[in-house]
């Protein structure tokens, strides 16, 4: 590919990697704390900490904007429960705490009273039965369980309790009410108290706010204060200047924005002036979460994160229907997006975060995600933590970017590391660098990466947006590291690049074993040309939600050795004669 070279757009350092002593201490550390935490933390001493001082009752009732799902609560006031997709018959009487749950995501979504806001659209039926259920939870486990009172579980919990309590007291005795307060109180104490995951320290802090603006007296003064002192301290870091979510996840994003929006109803409601870093924060992810907004209308999907469909992304932004018009790059958090007459390209063009908010991070450097016209066709494998046990979809490989050999761009970790501070991705790219230039003609962006250095590779990603033709040209070379010093015999390594398609679309081989069509739901054709020694089309799993859906995989395949370095050229173009 030809042309003249990119001005510089952004450049995007790595977070410091962590070396793996580093690594080791930590694990040893969470290890330790996490084992006394769970013993003290089921202690009467730690249950008498956080049941005192009580709240006086019931104050505001914070509105969370997420859409609700009227069917869920219907089919549960039937008797059926749906959570995670998938179904529990327990009867318009029925005690779900008290039946085994169908999986280990359902039993967290159960724990975390998903259900809640389903119920409560359905006036005051719904409210008998969510009272109900409340205190079938409470009979149970409302003492300490170290499942139930987990933060993966209590974060939620105490959210939803202090969004739907003041809806819930007018049915409820006094008795119900005060316990009902109670609950939101330990919740909200229990939650400051835990180590258990330093990624999400901002939104726990979100949720504790809310919570004490959910109750009256000196312990809701207490909560909201320190919520919102813990959300000053944290909010900057978390929320990037150009609207990124620090963990890199687009739909961190779109979940972090509407707690805010919650907190900040939750704060008018009580005469409280919102926090200037809270609003500002407001308005930097709705800009973010356009820029994320793809033309298919959904979220794109990087580091984790689902794409949310268009009546949730909706939901998000209907405190501001009328925002500025997002920029074309997002230098703080590491994306560049490409806008032509038919296609658009998501490309990821920096580093994967370290540390705990790597939890949910891939190992993709440049990866993509490719729009023509209103069909998703490019993208990645859909991975995020709902599918915990597929680890291997963080991989290099499990994406629309470059793999070599067996091996990976990073990992996540595993064994008693991933047990003790969760499966944070190591061994990443240090490096990443974009460049971009914003011509008459079209749109040049490069991205370098070191994730193969320990091949003596660096991997350069050069697109070329045609305007006026409207096709994406691209070339993916690997370079020599001059710095590296390889060891062993010198050998060729397998290469490839992967298009990972979306379940919506499908792709044909050409008669000349090089060409592949690509049609989505409109049925547009699209040719993926190259100049790749082998290609092919593959079947792959796509991740929805965690569930995996049936969907295909073009690989361009080539070898490279670390010292002469390798490439492969490919265009999109529309496909004029299907």
């Amino acid at each position: 590919m030809t042309g003249a070279p990119a001005t510089p757009s952004a450049s995007r350092p790595a977070g410091r990697p962590l070396r793996r002593g580093v690594v080791l201490s930590r694990s040893v550390a969470a290890s330790a704390r996490a084992a006394v935490e769970r013993e003290w933390f089921g202690s009467p001493p730690h249950r008498a900490v956080i049941s005192s001082p009580r709240p006086v009752g019931l104050s505001g009732r914070p509105h969370d904007p997420r859409p609700v799902d009227v069917q869920r609560g219907r089919q549960l006031l039937d008797g059926v429960l749906t959570l995670h997709d998938e179904s529990l018959k327990v009867g318009t009487e029925g005690d779900p705490f008290d039946t085994p749950s169908p999986s280990r995501a359902f039993a967290v979504a159960l724990h975390r009273f998903d259900w809640l806001p389903g119920l409560l659209v359905h006036g005051p039926e719904g409210a008998r039965r969510a009272l109900r259920l409340i205190q079938d939870w409470r009979r149970v486990f409302g003492t300490w369980n170290a499942f139930s009172w987990s933060g993966e579980c209590l974060e939620r919990r105490t959210f939803h309790l202090a969004c739907a309590a003041k809806t819930l007291s007018p049915g409820a005795s006094d008795a119900e009410s005060a316990a009902l307060a109670l609950d939101i109180a330990r919740g909200a104490r229990q939650l400051m108290k835990a180590s258990d995951a330093p990624d999400r320290v901002l939104e726990r802090a979100i949720v504790v706010a809310v919570a004490g603006a959910a109750l009256v007296g000196k312990a809701a003064d207490r909560l909201m204060a320190e919520g919102l002192r813990r959300v000053a301290r944290e909010i900057d870091v978390i929320v990037l200047p150009d609207g990124g979510h620090a963990a890199r996840s687009p739909e961190a994003g779109l979940e972090l924005l509407f707690d805010l929006l919650t907190l900040d109803d939750a704060l008018g409601q009580r005469g409280r002036p919102t926090p200037e870093a809270v609003s500002r924060a407001i308005d930097r992810l709705s800009s973010g979460l356009r820029f994320f907004t793809l033309a298919d209308g959904k979220l794109a999907a990087f580091h984790g994160g689902e794409t949310a469909d268009p009546a949730r992304i909706a939901a998000a932004l209907a405190h501001d229907d009328h925002g500025p018009r997002p920029p074309m790059d997002m230098p703080h958090a590491g994306f560049q997006k490409m806008q032509g007459g038919m296609i658009q390209v998501l490309a990821d063009a920096g580093a994967p975060p370290v540390g705990a908010l790597s939890r949910a991070a891939c190992a993709q450097p440049a990866a993509l995600e490719i729009i023509c016209g209103k069909d998703r066709l490019i993208t990645s494998s859909g991975w995020s933590p709902e599918a915990a046990n597929a680890q291997a979809f963080r991989l290099s490989d499990a994406a629309s970017t470059v793999s070599v050999g067996e091996g990976s761009a990073g990992r996540p970790l595993s064994g008693f590391r991933a047990a003790a501070l969760g499966p944070w991705l190591v061994d990443g790219a240090t490096s990443v660098e974009s460049r971009r230039h914003d011509g008459e003609q079209g749109v040049w962006l490069d991205i370098v990466h070191d994730g193969w250095r320990r091949l003596g590779l660096k991997h350069a990603r050069r697109l070329f947006l045609d305007l006026a033709a409207d096709e994406l040209r691209g070339e993916d070379s690997l370079i020599p590291m001059a710095e590296a010093k390889l060891d062993g015999p010198r050998r060729y390594h397998p290469f490839k690049i992967s298009f990972h398609l979306h379940p919506d679309a499908r792709a044909s081989l050409a008669r000349d074993g090089k060409s592949v069509l690509i049609k989505g739901p409109s049925n547009v054709g699209w040719w993926l040309r190259n100049d790749a020694p082998d290609v092919a089309v593959l079947a792959a799993p796509h991740f929805d939600h965690g569930h995996a859906r049936q969907a295909g995989v073009i690989v361009l395949k080539s070898q490279v050795r670390a010292e002469k370095g390798a490439k492969i050229r490919w265009k999109l173009a529309r496909a004029t004669d299907h």
